[in-house]
């Protein structure tokens, strides 16, 4: 008998499920953790928006800015 195949999750459909849960489900300490872990999450896609940045910002200077 095969295994079933693996259920590929769409790309940010966990945050969307995060941002749909019942907040009224968790107590503070798990709020405060939530909340611990959602900071990080927006240090982290900010560092990748200042790399992204970084990078465009080199190859506009090496090959100029063209229009966008």
């Amino acid at each position: 008998m095969e295994e079933p195949a693996e259920v590929r999750v769409g790309r940010g459909q966990r945050l969307i499920e995060a941002i749909r849960e019942d907040l009224e489900l968790f107590g503070v300490a798990e709020l405060e953790e939530r909340i611990e872990v959602l900071q990080s999450e927006i240090a982290r896609v900010t560092a990748q928006i200042d790399r992204k940045r970084a990078g465009r910002a080199a190859a506009d200077a090496l090959f100029g800015a063209g229009p966008r």
